[in-house]
């Protein structure tokens, strides 16, 4: 028999325990959801503001800190927003405290400092809640396939844009880009060149792609961009940095959702840091590099 002491199986009744409450059919009142509310501003207000004298609030910091290095052990949506509930208490306690404990009215040179120190203190603050409610809660979607009938894919205009880069930074997304699963004539892989160099426009000719430069600089990189929209006629663009390698199935997983929702505008996906790259082979206009990578995941 499982015991309740058991970290596992206790994890996994938090997580059954979080999925319920998420999926509890009451939620779709109005007054349980504001009712949840109050109960939420009450304590957080509650954990903020009470104050508390030396020892106490050692106690408290020493409580939080605990429990979020046993928590990270384990992953899971209830987890996750348990640490951020922790990050948000002990931050806006700390801004609070620095707000109605730490300003000084007696000098005006000093109050002026001190309210300059704290708006940057604040500002922190707002990006740090603004990331959570960002990521608090992510969505898993699906990829949606493409239909079998290659003839009926969109045709896609693969933006690489580049300023100051060396070409060795920028070949290899260039070299992944053409290893994209997709039909070769509907897949247009666009150097962005802002910085006009002759030796780009080369590689470009070897292997087969195009180089887009243009007379000025002007807005910097979202000015390149619309400068090569203005030129391109495909159905859709994908923008890759030029230090970003795209997978082989990027298109096939990420094109299929703006074919079943037509008011779709964008799609990003999560970013994967290379490790290492080796080249095996030295690329030829009619020969494709084969690339090693060892990747992981953020």
């Amino acid at each position: 028999m499982r015991s309740i002491l058991n970290s596992r199986y206790l994890y996994g009744r938090l997580n059954d325990l979080g999925r319920a409450m998420v999926n509890w059919p009451g939620w779709e009142r109005k007054t349980p959801r504001f009712l949840a509310l109050m109960v939420a501003v009450f304590l957080y207000w509650t954990s903020i503001s009470i104050p508390l004298d030396l020892p106490l609030q050692t106690l408290f910091s020493i409580i939080i800190f605990s429990t979020a290095l046993y928590l990270r052990r384990y992953t899971g949506t209830l987890i996750s927003l348990v640490m951020v509930m922790f990050s948000i208490s002990a931050t806006s306690r700390y801004i609070y405290w620095r707000i109605t404990y730490t300003i000084g009215t007696d000098n005006l040179i000093d109050l002026f400092f001190a309210l300059v120190l704290i708006m940057a203190e604040v500002y922190a603050w707002l990006v740090l809640l603004l990331g959570y409610l960002q990521t608090a809660w992510p969505l898993k979607r699906k990829p949606v396939m493409m239909p079998p009938d290659t003839s009926t894919w969109p045709t896609i205009d693969l933006f690489i844009p580049s300023y100051n880069e060396d070409l060795a930074v920028v070949k290899p997304t260039v070299l992944a880009a053409m290893g994209i699963d997709w039909p070769k004539d509907k897949l247009n892989i666009i150097i962005l060149d802002d910085g006009r160099r002759p030796a780009f426009a080369e590689f470009a000719a070897s292997v087969g792609v195009q180089c887009f430069t243009r007379a000025d600089n002007n807005h910097a990189k979202a000015g390149n961009i619309n400068a090569a929209l203005k030129r391109t006629t495909g159905d859709f663009v994908a923008i890759f940095d030029c230090d970003h390698m795209p997978t082989r199935s990027f298109l096939q997983y990420t094109m299929g959702w703006f074919l079943v929702d037509p008011k779709l505008a964008m799609v990003q996906t999560p970013t994967i840091f290379c490790l290492q790259i080796r080249l095996s082979a030295i690329c030829k206009p009619s020969a494709m590099c084969q690339m090693k990578v060892s990747c992981s995941m953020v």
